[in-house]
């Protein structure tokens, strides 16, 4: 469903080129995300994200490499074809409630909107209203305008909102970010819905650990790449519905990788390191480690670059 390989994206500050600053929110990112997953994405502030997020909703294009959405070359798209992009293949839900739905337009009024822009008859508009306000859980309220709901609803008729079109791919921006604990579990529970019920495949930009701990994939981004990934999946306890979390270190198209910040304070590792090459794994040493055969039968050991600090380790790492 997404597909990018070394993503580049370059700002420049000031008004004028020359006197600007060359700013480098994604450094040849690399991300995959298979159809009907749900996903979370994750990362301090400024560290590409938000970036990546306005790549993918086709308000933003990349400085260098490339991007694919449901088999749409994003980096090639012409001004109508990308305007047709984001009405039919891609819905989005900003965090700020008020930027997502018109407040002089009611529920049900506001989820027929972005039909209009596709052509949809006004009777199948109707009933696809009524069909995701229902699936939301909103339906009471379905002719209330939003002032007369409450945040969580609010979000929950953007949801319905973003699905209006049946995108293939829903980007959700800190869905739950304005919201108390209770209120995101029922957003979450919302998208999840979406991704359950309609086979909508949902990306998620979060700092909730709430949203983060429920998905069976989150990957995290660092300095304008993917450093790390956790998969979850059903434990081996015979305790139904218990997941256990496995943290992977991310290992890009050109074979390099984060190393996490505590592993290279611990060991001293910083500017370069030396790689040996045992029977089964590769092996890292400080530059002024081990002879160039590894104590377990390397085979010679080579010059590779510490990538900076790397994300957080999680309980388990791979």
């Amino acid at each position: 469903m997404v597909a990018c390989q070394s993503l580049v994206r370059i700002y420049r500050t000031g008004t004028r080129a020359r006197d600007g600053v060359e700013v480098q929110a994604l450094q040849g990112l690399d991300l995959t995300v298979r159809e009907g997953e749900l996903t979370a994405l994750v990362g301090a502030s400024g560290s590409g994200k938000s970036t990546l997020l306005g790549i993918l909703a086709g308000l933003d294009t990349p400085s260098a490499g490339t991007v694919e959405v449901a088999g749409t070359d994003l980096g090639g798209l012409k001004r109508r074809e990308r305007t047709a992009y984001r009405r039919r293949t891609v819905g989005v839900i900003q965090q700020q409630t008020a930027r997502n739905l018109l407040p002089y337009l009611t529920a049900r009024e506001n989820v027929q909107l972005p039909m209009g822009y596709i052509g949809v008859p006004r009777r199948r508009r109707a009933a696809r209203a009524t069909e995701l306000l229902d699936l939301m859980g909103i339906a009471p309220a379905a002719d209330r305008t939003p002032a007369g709901l409450s945040g969580g609803e609010q979000q929950r008729v953007a949801i319905a909102v973003a699905l209006a079109n049946e995108p293939r791919l829903l980007l959700a921006d800190e869905p739950t970010g304005e919201l108390d604990t209770a209120t995101s579990e029922e957003i979450f529970g919302a998208l999840r819905t979406a991704n359950t019920e309609l086979g909508t495949t949902v990306l998620i930009v979060t700092h909730d650990a709430l949203v983060a701990d429920q998905v069976r994939r989150t990957v995290r981004i660092r300095d304008g790449r993917t450093s790390t990934e956790v998969l979850r999946h059903a434990a081996d306890t015979g305790t139904d519905g218990a997941l256990t979390a496995q943290e992977y270190t991310v290992l890009d198209r050109v074979g390099r990788l984060q190393l996490p910040r505590e592993f290279t304070e611990s060991l001293g590792l910083a500017h370069r390191v030396r790689l040996v090459l045992e029977r089964d794994h590769v092996s890292v040493w400080p530059d002024l480690g081990p002879p160039s055969t590894g104590a377990g039968g390397g085979t010679g050991a080579g010059i590779g670059e510490v990538e900076g600090e790397a994300g957080e380790s999680g309980r388990d790492r791979s």
